[in-house]
C-alpha cells in the first residue's frame, strides 16, 4: 500500500512537467529567433553609413554598423528596429512577422538631418567693448614689423618686374636655359611650342595685354 502511494506523486509531477515542456515549445515556435542582416546606405549617394546604432524598440539589444555598413544580429519577428546615426534622421523598421527563413536581410536608406545653428562669435574678453579697447592698445612687436616690411618689398619687386622687364640676372637665367633646352634636343627634332598648352597660354595672354599692337599705328 505505501508503494502505491508514492509512485502516484511521481506520476503526477513527470506528467507536469511534460505539460509545460510543451508549452515552452508552442511559445518558442510562435516567437522564433532570426538573423536580421543588412547594410545601412545614405539616401543622397548609397554610400554606406559606418558607426550606425541599431537596436531594438524599448530593449539594449542592438549592434552598430561597420566600416562599410554592414550589420547582423538576432531578433524577433515583429520586432521594432531603431537606425539612429549622427547627421542623419532616425529611422525605424518592423521586422515582418510572415517570415518563413530563419534569416532576413535589409537594404536600410537613412536621409541626412540638417542643423541650422545661430552663429556663435568667441571672444577672449569678457565684452566686446573690452575686445576692441585691447585691439587699440595693441602694440605691434619689432619683428612683426620687418615680417610686414619685407612682404610689401616683395610686392613692390614684382611690379617693378611686370612694369620694367627683367633684369640682368633674370636674362642671363634665360639664356642659359634656352642653352639647355637646344642641348637636350640636339640629335633629334626640337620642342614644338605650337603643341604645348604653356606657351598657348603665354600667347593668349600677351594678346589680350596688347603686346603685338603696331608700334607705328601708336605712334
Amino acid at each position: 500500500m505505501r508503494k502505491k502511494l508514492f509512485l502516484i506523486p511521481i506520476q503526477i509531477f513527470i506528467f507536469i512537467l511534460c505539460l509545460f515542456s510543451l508549452k515552452a515549445s508552442a511559445q518558442l515556435s510562435d516567437s522564433t529567433l532570426i538573423q536580421f542582416s543588412g547594410v545601412v546606405v545614405s539616401a543622397d549617394s548609397l554610400k554606406p553609413i559606418p558607426f550606425v546604432n541599431i537596436f531594438i524598440k524599448d530593449s539594449w539589444r542592438g549592434t552598430i554598423t561597420d566600416l562599410y555598413g554592414f550589420f547582423s544580429f538576432v531578433a524577433h519577428k515583429n520586432d521594432v528596429v531603431v537606425f539612429n546615426a549622427l547627421g542623419c534622421k532616425t529611422t525605424y523598421y518592423r521586422i515582418p512577422d510572415t517570415i518563413r527563413s530563419s534569416r532576413y536581410s535589409l537594404i536600410q536608406v537613412m536621409s541626412a538631418d540638417t542643423l541650422i545653428m545661430n552663429e556663435t562669435v568667441i571672444y577672449p574678453w569678457p565684452t566686446y567693448e573690452q575686445f576692441k579697447q585691447a585691439f587699440v592698445d595693441l602694440q605691434i612687436k619689432d619683428d612683426e614689423l620687418a615680417r610686414a616690411d619685407k612682404n610689401i618689398a616683395e610686392i613692390k619687386k614684382r611690379i617693378r618686374l611686370d612694369v620694367g622687364g627683367m633684369d640682368a640676372s633674370m636674362n642671363f637665367r634665360n639664356a642659359i636655359g634656352n642653352h639647355i633646352n637646344q642641348l637636350y634636343t640636339a640629335g633629334q627634332y626640337p620642342v614644338n611650342n605650337l603643341l604645348s598648352p604653356v606657351a598657348w597660354a603665354q600667347f593668349i595672354k600677351a594678346w589680350k595685354d596688347g603686346k603685338f599692337k603696331n608700334k607705328k599705328q601708336e605712334e
